[in-house]
């Protein structure tokens, strides 16, 4: 039975038992800031929950939904070109026309499309340099869900192929490459990929090419997406490939919890320099997914994902992760922050994954202010991801994790809170560990779980760290050498 991602399940997390946040938050020195960051997305969102056709309702004051303002020296509507928004018409003729009039105009500043509110359908189209795209409120772009209409695009090249079948791909619904200055924003619109069709598809192997993201745009630079909703993609929803410079900010995304395959909610790849911030993401796959690239094709590619931060989030992911890194990661990931982050309800918080093949590294990794409600598993390192594009693969590339530390986290109803999974041939190295206190949901001993990882604990921590790690006060002094980084303390059965 699908699962419904409907405003009740983007709000639930507001509704969580006070009564049990209480001692968790009392338990920090930065109570107030925790507070003050929970309410104001709480607030982001009941802001968008009474916002009722067309009008915002607070009390007894009642206001015209805002204008579409002018961010171009040009600006367009869509039906200038004929767009007809009854969620039946084709409307690709239309986008294609109205980009094809803002291509001509980047020596002036560009120009911008205006969707008004109605239901646009529309079958895949590419995006053109200096251009912004705006949703106004109540207006909806719906992908068209015959893949006849979907163009078949080459591999990517740090995949070596199709990333569920050898050969061509489908392109994104909203496509992009080669370009810069690029704006996808909005009233909050939607665009919404209907991913139902393509999941069925899918789960019943009736497709002959990997299913296409909702947004894609590659090699381009200078992009900013904001204040929009994305849902139901049928792959990857927001692919950024090789880019520079991306703000992600404001923006919902959204698909069933369960039986929506692979609908990672971001997965930057092989990108530099990028901000994801307040944002909410509840998906069938990973909330985030930073990569860059696969095995022996990433590798020889050759273009890491770095110069990350990724704040202000609440995510959810019950099949997956919250924030992953990889384990498409042979290009290397480093220098990415995460912080402010709430995890609800969920598999996984953060995960890092790799396996020998992979090659590449991870490293600078920081994660400071985590928050975890109920949640199968914390946090995750797992260097045996065997998963692999073809036989081709080296063996003998194995991937560097190092240098990655976690400071303020916080939970409840957490049943395994820490699962670092190094191996003889792959360690883990250089991992802290500071001000930590995670309520448990079981009373088992072994719940700080290592194996083959060097680091250290500074000052007191609950639950109790393994005895891979150092223990130091919190003045920094030695307190307890570890006796053995290479203890295994593993145990997948609960």
């Amino acid at each position: 039975m699908m699962v419904d991602t409907s405003t009740h399940d983007r709000f639930h997390y507001q509704r969580l038992d006070f009564k049990r946040w209480v001692p968790i938050l009392l338990t920090s020195h930065k109570t107030l800031f925790t507070i003050l960051w929970i309410a104001a997305f709480a607030s982001v969102f009941v802001w968008q929950r009474n916002v009722v056709g067309g009008f915002f309702v607070f009390g007894r004051v009642t206001v015209a939904a805002r204008p579409i303002p002018k961010l171009r020296p040009v600006a367009f509507n869509l039906t200038d070109f004929g767009g007809v928004g009854d969620g039946v018409t084709l409307n690709t003729e239309a986008f294609e026309r109205a980009i094809s009039a803002i291509s001509k105009l980047g020596k002036k500043g560009g120009g911008q499309i205006n969707v008004p509110p109605g239901r646009w359908l529309t079958a895949p189209f590419n995006l053109t340099s200096h251009m912004t795209l705006f949703l106004a409120e109540n207006a909806v772009i719906l992908g068209f869900d015959d893949e006849k209409y979907w163009p078949l695009m080459p591999p990517l090249p740090s995949y070596g192929y199709g990333r569920e079948h050898p050969g061509p791909r489908y392109g994104s619904l909203i496509h992009g490459q080669n370009l810069k200055d690029i704006v996808i924003t909005g009233h909050n619109g939607t665009i919404n990929g209907q991913g139902q069709t393509w999941w069925k598809k899918y789960r019943q192997k009736r497709l002959n090419h990997t299913r296409g993201p909702l947004v894609q745009i590659m090699w381009s630079s200078d992009i900013v997406i904001t204040n929009i909703t994305l849902r139901d993609s049928p792959f990857w929803t927001l692919h950024p490939y090789d880019c520079k410079n991306i703000t992600i900010k404001h923006v919902t995304i959204l698909a069933p919890v369960l039986k929506a395959p692979n609908t990672d909610g971001i997965d930057p790849d092989s990108c530099e320099d990028m901000l994801i911030e307040d944002c909410y993401i509840s998906t069938g796959d990973d909330a985030i997914a930073i990569k860059s690239g696969w095995d022996q094709y990433g590798i020889a590619y050759g273009k890491p994902s770095k110069n990350i931060m990724i704040r202000n989030l609440v995510v959810r992911s019950i099949v997956s992760a919250g924030i992953s890194i990889g384990s498409e990661m042979s290009g290397g990931v480093f220098n990415v922050t995460v912080e402010n982050l709430l995890v609800w309800d969920s598999r996984r918080a953060v995960r890092i994954k790799t396996a020998p093949g992979r090659g590449g590294y991870v490293r600078q990794i920081t994660y400071r202010n985590l928050t975890f409600e109920n949640v199968r598993v914390g946090i995750v390192m797992k260097t045996d991801y065997n998963e692999h594009p073809d036989d081709g693969y080296d063996r003998t590339a194995l991937p560097v994790l190092r240098d990655i530390s976690f400071t303020t986290v916080y939970g409840h109803g957490v049943r395994v809170p820490v699962r670092i999974h190094g191996s003889e041939e792959i360690p883990v190295r250089n991992v802290t560990f500071q001000d930590m206190s995670i309520g448990l949901t079981y009373k088992k001993k072994h719940i700080f779980q290592c194996a083959f990882v060097q680091g250290r604990v500074i000052g007191a921590i609950f639950p109790a760290p393994c005895e891979n790690l150092d223990r130091y006060n919190e003045q920094g002094q030695l307190v307890k050498h570890s006796a053995s980084h290479n203890v295994t303390d593993i145990d997948y059965d609960f």
